[in-house]
């Protein structure tokens, strides 16, 4: 079992920058692969980025390629995001998610555990 907790979010203006952070319970997050997906208002949840157990393989969607960065500490049971060149379409509601098996899957239902949510707002 893993719990996940999200923190870091908050309003930015566009071109700055924000560190989300994932952190879990359980002693043996370090063999769980982990995403990033985010949900705007009326729309489905997407994907933005994963990371393998060890942190040795990382995944993005196109869009946040070159502006986003996942990393993760397994000594400290925590996954980041690390967000730059913010703009107003990064606006959404970002979600970490865990799961075992292949990492850098990208469709939700991949995944059997779910934080709660960050909320992430860019104004321009």
């Amino acid at each position: 079992q893993v719990q996940l907790v999200e923190s870091g979010g908050g309003l930015v203006q566009a071109g700055g920058s924000l560190r989300l952070s994932c952190a879990a319970s359980g002693r043996t997050f370090s063999r769980y692969n982990v995403g990033w997906f985010r949900q705007a208002p009326g729309k489905e949840r997407d994907f933005v980025a994963a990371i393998s157990w060890s942190g040795g393989r990382t995944y993005y969607t196109d869009s946040v390629k070159g502006r986003f960065t996942i990393s993760r500490d397994n000594a400290k049971n925590t996954v980041y995001l690390q967000m730059n060149s913010l703009k107003p379409e990064d606006t959404a509601v970002y979600y970490c998610a865990a799961d075992q098996d292949v990492p850098g899957k990208r469709k939700p239902y991949e995944y059997g555990y779910w934080g709660q949510g960050a909320q992430v707002t860019v104004s321009s």
